[in-house]
């Protein structure tokens, strides 16, 4: 039997074992009648380090996905930025012209924390190199339309210093002490109800970012703070958004 609906998860760099890595986190959500496609940028940069390599996978990328765009119903951009393919592939005729929605999972996992947690209380991010602590932030508020200052709900973006790829390559221990130190210094800034995984290649890495949630505050709270993926956040939103053709 044919799936009802299919979905298209794109990973703009190079590196196919990121791409095999978002495949269980999808498959644990058991959207048994939507297929889930998945592309890996066929060249351009291994690794989206910065906002330069952003702009340069989009050449490599691009050009591949046009032919693909009329056999699916939905598109997520799997790349923790805010990637130039997102409001791209929105403009592509085919997309805009079948109502086909298109997210990042940057987008997703931001819209979701939005959602789940308190009023009162705020999101942050956990990411890989230094320099997305601005970019991110800065994103937080182009996406969040709030002007020159970011939202109040917005507690901000600690890094572990590990680009995506040496997530993956790293001695584990190493990876694990890392992304933990960034959970707890962002836990420490108050108020944070949602930690987002800042990064495609931090797939899998939530039970990490639990055990510091319990570490620095204890059980009770700790158990209480929401981890958000942004595949799993993208993904769960296409499916409403593809269903309902909103």
């Amino acid at each position: 039997m044919a799936s009802a609906r299919s979905i298209l998860i794109i990973n703009p760099n190079s590196t196919e074992s990121m791409t095999e890595g978002l495949r269980p986190l999808i498959e644990s959500l058991h959207f048994e009648d939507t297929s889930h496609a998945f592309f890996t940028a066929p060249s351009g940069p291994k690794s989206i380090n910065d906002e330069d390599d952003a702009v340069e996978s989009v050449k490599h990328t691009l050009p591949a996905l046009k032919p693909l765009l009329d056999r699916h119903n939905g598109f997520l951009v799997a790349c923790y930025s805010k990637h130039p393919l997102v409001p791209l592939l929105k403009q592509e005729a085919v997309v805009k012209d079948g109502r086909k929605p298109v997210t990042g999972i940057f987008e997703a996992s931001v819209s979701t924390s939005l959602q789940i947690i308190h009023p009162d209380e705020k999101f942050g991010i956990v990411s890989t190199g230094k320099v997305w602590e601005k970019i991110l932030s800065e994103a937080v508020v182009d996406f969040l339309g709030t002007g020159s200052e970011a939202s109040r709900r917005f507690a901000g973006v600690e890094t572990t210093g590990l680009n995506a790829t040496e997530l993956h390559d790293a001695p584990q221990e190493e990876v694990r002490k890392r992304v933990q130190g960034a959970v707890k210094r962002l836990l420490k800034r108050g108020d944070v109800g949602a930690v987002c995984l800042g990064c495609a290649g931090m797939a899998g890495m939530d039970e990490w970012v639990r055990e510091a949630c319990v570490e620095e505050l204890g059980e009770l709270d700790g158990e209480s703070i929401r981890i958000v993926d942004g595949v799993q956040a993208g993904v769960a939103w296409l499916e409403g958004a593809v269903r309902s053709g909103f």
